[in-house]
């Protein structure tokens, strides 16, 4: 069986003027695709993004993506300028003028916790319609053990006419749990790699270890590269629900989580993972693995167990800020609490949306007001997120009851707590999910302080 001619070898893409011959499609832009596109145009290609929400197209054209640190949004808009990357709604036509398809369009999980690839399928029949013979598609999101070579390879030959390993390659290489990736982060990842055919996988390989200049991970099959993927999830999500558990524990025990990994003497034992709201950069993966599961009739307990831990971490963060509130002579009914840390930074998590707008409508159905900021962030990104969105950190936190910090944001690790004092409606409360203010200056200032994990307050 012959080959499709593929970009597979380093010296056909081993300069910048060279991989500028080559245009790449990045096809859905969230979070994944820009971050791709902004390493591929980095690393010289020409990059055609291309979203069906003209919203997203028109701010792409303009250089702005609200996932970029400012100054890598600056290289984006240089990119722009220059012609290497472009935005558009027209899947057919980037297709039709592209050496490799890069797929970013995320599955789903719906109501009902299973898996919808309505969207990720939909995209591959407008890949298909206009893909050329001798190019390569990379699905660069996390896929169900099976996915890849099921209902992606099908849907592209039943479109397209054509043939994996035969007449267009077809990889497989995710970027990972996106919600705390960054360009620098992703730029730096060891990436596990897979093809339909050796061809593929070469190729696939190839660009990406020329866009992150960092090896790849070759799997022997697709399939072993996709439960690869969600293993490792599954233990980061495992880990973190034990974390939680025992942040709990600590609370109500009066002791600090955070002081727990130094005074641990195991040797060569791994960091304690951190509690986090909702293991806050993992949502929707663990649910694929947990479908495959059942398809195969059996269950995964310990993961089933995790997620049910995790996902109730939202409802313990509104349990503390009630406590809080009660502490100050107040109810959560009527009250102010002000939300802080939306967004994601290479150095501070962030809450995901899903989370946030869970967290927001509990604490909404307790009769709280809620306001929202970020500095990161406008309101225009936020969707459908219920909350009023502050311009500045003042506006916020004014006339609030409390404030609950969702982010280690620089901007909040130096909060002014005498301003904050001023500002607040006092008394008030500050609640720390990220473990980020120093209890004791909280305390000393008059707030009531409740963390997650830190049982160490004295009011």
């Amino acid at each position: 069986m012959s080959s499709p001619p593929l970009i597979a070898k380093p010296e056909e893409i081993d300069s910048p003027e060279k991989r500028g011959n080559h245009t790449v499609s990045i096809i859905g832009c969230g979070q994944n695709g820009v971050l791709h596109a902004y390493l591929l145009a980095e690393a010289g290609f020409k990059v055609m993004c291309v979203d069906a929400d003209q919203t997203v197209v028109s701010l792409l054209s303009k250089g702005k993506a609200p996932f970029l640190k400012r100054e890598m949004e600056a290289k984006l808009r240089n990119h722009v300028r220059t012609g290497s990357l472009r935005a558009t709604n027209d899947t057919k036509a980037a297709v039709s003028q592209s050496d490799v398809i890069v797929v970013t369009v995320p599955v789903k999980v719906d109501e009902k916790r299973k898996a919808d690839y309505s969207k990720i399928e939909n995209a591959c029949k407008q890949v298909g319609s206009s893909l050329q013979h001798g190019s390569l598609v990379i699905v660069a999101s996390i896929m169900g053990l099976g996915a890849t070579e099921g209902m992606i390879k099908e849907t592209l030959e039943n479109t397209s006419g054509l043939k994996a390993g035969t007449d267009f390659g077809l990889a497989y290489s995710p970027a990972g749990v996106l919600n705390t990736q960054t360009g620098d982060s992703l730029l730096s990842q060891e990436r596990i790699v897979a093809g339909t055919d050796k061809s593929s996988l070469n190729a696939a390989s190839t660009i990406l270890e020329t866009a992150t200049k960092n090896r790849v991970k070759k799997a022997q099959n697709i399939k072993t590269a996709e439960l690869a993927v969600l293993l490792e999830i599954m233990q980061r999500d495992v880990n973190v629900a034990l974390a939680n558990e025992l942040a709990i524990f600590c609370e109500k025990a009066g002791a600090d989580y955070l002081d727990l990994d130094g005074l641990l003497n195991v040797s060569e034992r791994p960091k304690l993972s951190l509690p986090a709201l909702a293991s806050s950069d993992i949502q929707r993966e663990p649910y694929l693995l947990l479908e495959n599961t059942e398809d195969l009739g059996m269950k995964l307990r310990m993961l089933a167990v995790a997620r049910e831990i995790n996902e109730e971490t939202a409802k313990h963060a509104v349990n503390l800020t009630k406590d809080a509130l009660r502490s100050c002579g107040k109810t959560l009914r009527r009250a102010r609490v002000s939300l802080l840390g939306i967004s994601q930074t290479q150095n501070a998590k962030g809450a995901p949306k899903k989370m946030l707008k869970e967290l927001a409508k509990l604490l909404e159905a307790k009769g709280a007001k809620v306001g929202l900021y970020d500095p990161y962030y406008s309101d225009n990104e936020l969707g459908d997120i219920k909350g009023a969105f502050k311009k500045t950190l003042s506006d916020a936190v004014e006339n609030a009851d409390c404030v609950m910090i969702l982010s280690g944001h620089n901007q909040f690790k130096r909060l002014n707590l005498k301003k904050l004092k001023a500002l607040m409606k006092m008394p008030a409360a500050i609640v720390d999910l990220e473990g980020i203010i120093e209890v004791d200056k909280v305390e000393k200032e008059g707030f009531i302080y409740r963390g997650l994990g830190r049982g160490v307050w004295t009011k």
